[in-house]
């Protein structure tokens, strides 16, 4: 029977061989925990996103029901958006013209004076003219807040017979945009302007310098006036009013009949109207008359000058022959 001559050595190998399964061991159990986490990881990722499309759905479902029916999805009215609101930073210009047939343009006047200002608004221009004896017309201008437009507009035209009426409505959002950059561009420009005067030094340089700072600034002038313009008109309304009055009619139909004072006026109204034609068509022949009246009389005249001279160169007796006279024979 063979011994072993060493026996340090195979204990060596042993613990060797036992650390190597364990590491073997502690490797396997590494690489299922992993595979174990991962696969809890891909489970729990797709769980979240299952949850979170379930999330999506229910939200869009409620949403869709509260376009639908905003009165069950809860909520005050005033947190609710007009449907006839402006999105924000949109810029309207609104116009409006009405013609209103009142019973008094007076009061009509006053009523619409009245309702612009007490909408924060105010009367632009106004002209009221008399049409006959009994009518009146006036032609107003009012300015209101957009705010107040519509409400403005309504009392206007319930005050009488709404005649015509006509509005319109010019988005000028572009413009206003537009007009703002250049501004703010053309201020800029002006800046750059002014620093290099600054640092000019030769006279040229200065002169040609200011020329071109009054340029831009003649520019910038002019944006600023359109910017105010459109704020203007953006901000307040404009609503012309036409009011006038009907047309009063006969009460009694007896009255347009003709009577005796109206027979003698309108006989008194002829003759008067034929003495004044007479009268004319005298003024008109009288220089005439009165030329052929010169006429006559210097004809006479000379008649009578022709006779004057003919009577004292006629003799008063004829002469007798000369020579013996015969006398006839005695019977």
């Amino acid at each position: 029977m063979q011994t072993d001559r060493h026996p340090g050595r195979s204990s060596v190998r042993r613990s060797r061989t036992i650390l190597a399964a364990g590491l073997l061991a502690g490797l396997l159990a590494l690489s299922g925990c992993g595979a174990g986490d991962s696969a809890s990881d891909s489970s729990s990722g797709d769980s979240k996103k299952a949850i979170s499309a379930d999330e999506r759905g229910a939200a869009d479902a409620a949403a869709g029901k509260t376009a639908q029916d905003p009165q069950e999805a809860g909520g005050s009215s005033a947190e609710r958006k007009k449907p006839d609101a402006l999105p924000a930073g949109t810029h309207v210009i609104r116009t409006a013209t009405l013609s209103v047939e009142v019973k008094s343009v007076p009061r009509a006047a006053a009523a619409a004076r009245s309702a612009a200002e007490s909408a924060g608004g105010l009367v632009a221009r106004e002209a009221t003219e008399r049409v006959d004896d009994t009518r009146e017309m006036s032609h107003i201008v009012l300015r209101v807040p957009q705010a107040e437009y519509d409400a403005v507009l309504r009392e206007l035209a319930g005050a009488g017979k709404l005649l015509s009426r006509t509005t319109s409505a010019k988005d000028v959002t572009d413009q206003v945009v537009d007009v703002e950059s250049r501004i703010a561009t053309q201020r800029a420009s002006v800046a750059r302007v002014r620093k290099l005067m600054d640092r000019a030094e030769k006279l040229t340089d200065v002169v040609t310098l200011e020329g071109e700072l009054s340029s831009r600034q003649a520019s910038l002038e002019s944006l600023l006036a359109q910017q105010s313009s459109l704020k203007d008109r953006t901000t307040l309304a404009t609503i012309t009013l036409d009011l006038s009055e009907p047309e009063t009619t006969a009460k009694d139909g007896g009255d347009d009949d003709p009577g005796f004072l109206d027979a003698l006026g309108g006989g008194w109204h002829a003759f008067v109207t034929v003495l004044r034609w007479l009268a004319m068509a005298v003024g008109a022949a009288a220089p005439f008359l009165a030329a052929v009246a010169v006429l006559l009389l210097l004809g006479r005249l000379l008649r009578g000058w022709l006779r004057g001279r003919r009577t004292p160169s006629s003799p008063s007796s004829s002469p007798e022959p000369s020579g013996p006279s015969s006398t006839p024979p005695a019977s």
